[in-house]
């Protein structure tokens, strides 16, 4: 024999499947403590996993909520300042034609417009605020003056100087107007 054949050293060779039975043995001798440990912690991460994903889902509907809301905000928004520069040039088509028929010319197509645009009004769910004899609601109206008049109640609305309108229960214009105050000596006497 050569030198170098005396120098190896032989290796005991295991084929795949005696190792896999070893392997499966040292596992049979305790499988139930090490699998329920296992088990257990699975358990662990799935409910943890389960957690992040409900509040992760809460915070996406929640964003989902609010971004929905910021939206139809700016939407209704755009849509008042609109209807509000509408609203002014409805004002000149009403004066118009309060002045015509005042002075008998035919304001014909004057009504037809107008009924075009509270056709317009209808369909946008724009209404106006029916102010007169009503108590005075800062809510929904703007007193620009004050007349003194004993028989009625304290802040009645005498007069409609603009028409106030709203709009998807928003006050897109408040009705300008003319309140009643019982006299000084009427107030003093009760």
């Amino acid at each position: 024999m050569s030198e170098e054949e005396s120098k190896e050293v032989p290796i005991p060779v295991e084929s795949e499947c005696e190792s896999n039975n070893l392997s499966l043995e040292e596992e049979s001798e305790s499988p139930s403590e090490e699998l329920k440990e296992l088990l257990s912690q699975e358990k662990e991460k799935s409910k943890e996993y389960e957690l992040k994903l409900k509040h992760t889902l809460a915070d996406f509907q929640n964003l989902e909520k609010k971004t929905n809301s910021e939206i139809q905000n700016r939407v209704n928004t755009k849509i008042d300042q609109l209807m509000i520069e509408f609203l002014q040039i409805y004002d000149d088509f009403v004066r118009a034609k309060e002045v015509f028929s005042k002075k008998n010319i035919n304001t014909e197509g004057l009504d037809s417009i107008l009924k075009n645009m509270n056709s317009l009004f209808s369909k946008n769910d724009v209404s106006p605020i029916d102010a007169l004899g009503e108590i005075f609601d800062p809510k929904f109206h703007e007193a620009i003056s004050v007349i003194d008049d004993p028989t009625l109640d304290e802040n009645t609305i005498t007069k409609e100087i603009r028409k106030g309108y709203i709009s998807q229960n928003r006050v897109i214009r408040p009705t300008l107007v003319e309140i009643s105050n019982k006299q000084k000596s009427e107030q003093v006497g009760e």
